[in-house]
């Protein structure tokens, strides 16, 4: 599973410029749809076009490393299996 790491990178932005950054703000700098950045950074298993990420990467400054961390499927199900079992 591929985790996207928008919530981090506005947080890490925030804090370093001091100021609040939204999503409504970073669609208007990309040209990428509010809408597909609140799934991006809200719904597990959000699949984005290459060029979204492209132009994520530029707005933040970073590698796609740093937006996508890979997460293997075993831990994805450990994790689902830890939170049914303590529900």
């Amino acid at each position: 599973m591929l985790r996207f790491r928008l919530k981090e990178l506005i947080a890490e932005k925030e804090f370093r410029e001091g100021r609040v950054v939204t999503l409504v703000e970073i669609a208007g700098a990309t040209g990428i749809h509010r809408m597909t950045l609140s799934k991006l950074a809200n719904h597990r298993g959000y699949n984005p076009s290459a060029d979204v990420l492209d132009k994520l990467c530029g707005f933040f400054g970073c590698r796609i490393e740093q937006l996508v961390e890979h997460i293997p499927d075993s831990l994805v199900t450990q994790s689902t299996s830890q939170n049914r079992t303590s529900n």
